[in-house]
């Protein structure tokens, strides 16, 4: 550019020269001497000295600001690159950002002693259980969630625990008041069966009474909806597998879990509940299960059965208070021979919150298998104990149990245990 600066502006500048010097009057009136002239040229020449410098110093800016131009080029470009990593990097984390993981766990330790002479001892620790959850949000209106399950620690042919997939469902929002499930899920009966995690209730070991009537933790595969009908009203209706149990378990139903494993599905079951928990710190809430044949159609003698449960959870400051009572009717003449055409039981758990760390408790638990039957068949539990929370997500606790059982295998003694979740 310097160069074609001076090839043009040098002429021109020579040319206006001359013209100056051809028209001032007084080169008409009278030539210049030598010297006149040899000044003249040296100013010219100063001018076109002035000149270069000025054309210099405009290709030096024009060379700064070209290379500025490629640096804002470049800045530009990499700052485009910088935004698409980071747009592909978004999009290759969004399903983390929309997972959710977590777990709990609880280790126990049981010294009780036989009630009666035909009872057993047991002195034992436990990990009863290790959970682990993880979670999905497809978008605003589909979630997925999922619960896997180690019991007794070690699983496998031979061994006394086992490993179980307890939920795996997914949630579809129909709309504001009603979402849709499928998949493998916790029924909604009783108060443990849905919130079970350690550190939310007060005992080591669950209540029998949810454990033998509901029984707890009971899980099937089907569908149906769930909601709320109005402000703390809420509602669920599920169609889904059922119990499978004989005259061989005493028609028990805790014996009668499929757990979803290549189940018999001859016969399903319904399952409704309505919740209230309008007024805080209270929640009632009623179950109702009916079953088309108990056995699956393995037992010609058991035929339908229903199911109905209440309960209360109360908390008011640190009293609390918590109450569940459940019964079914089993037709059939299979049941009704065992006295297994009713079985019923009921308990009910005042507690005291002492600090926000430490509380205490007392149950007493009674239920019934055989309650067709006209002889006493009850069994009887009586518990006592303190919860310490060092975190809300963190438990320990100690209780003392007795049992009477009409047949003579009641234990009594203490346990231990301490449990988390996250």
């Amino acid at each position: 550019m310097q160069h074609r600066l001076r090839k043009h502006f040098v002429p021109t500048l020579l040319t206006l020269a001359v013209s100056t010097i051809i028209a001032t009057p007084t080169w008409a009136a009278k030539a210049p001497s030598p010297e006149e002239m040899w000044q003249l040229i040296l100013e010219q020449r100063e001018i076109i000295k002035r000149q270069n410098e000025k054309i210099d110093q405009l290709s030096d800016q024009y060379q700064q600001l070209d290379s500025k131009t490629k640096e804002t080029a470049q800045a530009v470009a990499a700052t485009a690159e910088a935004v698409e990593q980071a747009s592909t990097s978004s999009k290759g984390s969004d399903w983390f950002n929309r997972s959710a993981f977590g777990s709990y766990g609880e280790l126990h330790y049981n010294n009780l002693e036989a009630n009666h002479s035909a009872g057993s001892d047991k002195d034992e620790i436990d990990l009863h259980r290790f959970v682990l959850f993880f979670g999905h949000e497809f978008n605003e209106e589909m979630r997925f969630f999922s619960e896997l399950e180690v019991e007794h620690s070690i699983a496998g042919d031979g061994q006394v625990g086992e490993v179980e997939l307890e939920q795996m469902y997914i949630d579809f929002d129909i709309n504001d008041q009603i979402t849709a499930r499928g998949g493998l899920f916790l029924l909604p009966i009783g108060i443990l069966n849905e919130t079970h995690e350690p550190n939310t209730f007060y005992g080591v070991e669950r209540n029998p009474v949810e454990k033998n009537i509901i029984p707890a933790t009971w899980w099937e595969g089907g569908a149906g909806i769930h909601g709320e009908i109005a402000p703390g009203l809420g509602f669920d209706l599920y169609a889904h597998s059922g119990l499978e149990t004989s005259a061989g378990s005493k028609y028990a139903p805790r014996k009668g879990r499929q757990k979803v494993g290549k189940a018999n599905a001859k016969d399903l079951a319904g399952t409704a509940r309505l919740k209230w928990t309008a007024i805080p710190g209270l929640e009632l809430a009623g179950s109702a299960q009916y079953q088309s044949g108990i056995a699956q159609d393995t037992d010609s003698t058991a035929e339908d059965a229903m199911l109905y449960t209440a309960h209360a959870v109360f908390q008011k400051g640190p009293f609390g208070l918590r109450a569940l009572y459940g019964h079914w009717n089993l037709d059939g003449s299979g049941p009704e021979s065992l006295g297994a055409n009713e079985q019923n039981g009921f308990y009910i758990e005042p507690s005291w919150k002492i600090s926000r760390q430490l509380g205490m408790f007392a149950r007493y638990n009674q239920w019934d298998n055989q309650a067709g039957n006209s002889s006493n068949s009850e069994k009887e539990q009586i518990d006592v104990g303190i919860n310490y929370w060092p975190n809300e997500d963190i438990v320990i606790k100690a209780d003392y149990m007795k049992q009477d059982f009409d047949d003579k295998k009641g234990q009594k003694g203490f346990n231990l245990g301490f449990g988390y979740q996250f």
